[in-house]
């Protein structure tokens, strides 16, 4: 959860729900709106997207789904205000920043990136007229469900696996976005999510047979094909418990009613999802509505028995993004994992470890 955001609802006392209509930046269809359709016959989804937003992943506790009006005006207030001041002019001649709670390091004590290099949004997400406080939207707590026992146990082993090497023992210690392999949060999904720090827009290309969807981070493409449900036994291509799992799983979708649905199994247990690996009965599905000329209302449910207590989803507006995207090349210049594993080798011999 973006700090700022936590702060803006932790500290406000008002309560109550109070729709917006003058900021109903994101509506569900009206009757009076057609979405533009492909050659096909299908809604156009193709273009540049975006689902950068100030809406947390996860309802504060005791917050209700909708924020009010005051709520809304200190999040996107105290947002603008953080950006004034963190990307105020500095002197170029001025000291190395400090890291840590100096006011231009925003992460670590040692990287210190300033708020020119992030663009987590100014907005909370509004669906259906609301502003709402998370993203999760079912159960109706806006939370995530609580881990079964046996997904318990399952980081116990991997955590206990893991404790018997050095954290820079070798490349596959380190985090898979560290390695330049997927994204890191989930980015690309699925579910698809803003990660709250940067890069959080997506291409989207189609035809009669394809969807492909391109997340900026990491430049991570997920290319789905469309069948006609009617027609087709319901199954991806690889059976559900099979031993084969794509970083973003196996994919593929369907038309319905005006929405595409992509119904994903088989995901990678290496590509855990908020720190948590997937089960092998994982099933994801998606749900891309278009909405109006600026929106795709995105929704989700993740369907893992093994894993959590219970299912659960949300709903994460896509606005257009009238910019062009360029290339993510995660590994362009990238000397971290070289130079992080030979240091520790270094340090090791200092040891006389080795």
């Amino acid at each position: 959860m973006n700090r700022y955001v936590a702060l803006g609802l932790l500290t406000l006392g008002v309560g109550g729900a109070l729709l917006l209509p003058d900021m109903a930046r994101t509506q569900t269809a009206s009757d009076d709106w057609e979405p533009p359709l492909t050659p096909h016959g299908h809604p156009d989804l193709q273009g540049n997207w975006t689902n950068q937003t100030l809406t947390p992943f996860e309802r504060p506790e005791g917050r209700g789904p909708v924020l009010t009006r005051e709520e809304v005006a200190a999040i996107e207030g105290g947002q603008a205000e953080t950006v004034a001041e963190r990307t105020a002019p500095v002197d170029p001649d001025r000291a190395l920043p400090p890291g840590g709670d100096h006011r231009v390091c925003i992460d670590g004590a040692t990287t210190c990136y300033d708020e020119f290099y992030r663009e987590p949004g100014d907005r909370v997400a509004i669906v259906n007229g609301e502003p709402r406080s998370s993203l999760v939207t079912h159960p109706p707590d806006g939370r995530v469900p609580d881990l079964t026992p046996g997904a318990r146990r399952r980081l116990e082993e991997a955590a206990e696996t893991r404790s018997r090497f050095g954290e820079f023992d070798h490349p596959e210690l380190r985090p898979l976005s560290e390695r330049c392999i997927v994204s890191f949060g989930s980015s690309a999904g699925p579910p698809m999510l803003p990660n709250y720090w940067y890069n959080n827009s997506y291409t989207i290309a189609q035809n009669e047979d394809f969807v492909v969807i391109m997340a900026e981070m990491v430049h991570d493409a997920r290319i789905i094909p469309l069948r006609d449900p009617t027609q087709q036994p319901g199954e991806p291509e690889l059976p559900r418990q099979s031993d084969v799992g794509p970083w973003f799983g196996d994919s593929w979708g369907y038309w319905e009613n005006g929405t595409l649905i992509v119904e994903t199994t088989n995901l990678n247990p290496e590509h855990a999802f908020r720190g948590v690996p997937p089960s092998k009965d994982r099933k994801v599905i998606e749900r891309f509505t278009r909405v109006d000329e600026e929106t795709i209302l995105y929704e989700f449910t993740i369907d893992d028995p093994g894993t959590y207590t219970g299912s659960w989803g949300g709903q994460v507006p896509f606005k257009r993004f009238d910019h062009l995207l360029y290339e993510y090349a995660c590994h362009e210049g990238n000397y971290a994992m070289s130079n992080v594993l030979s240091g520790a080798r270094y340090q090791e011999r200092m040891r006389g470890d080795r």
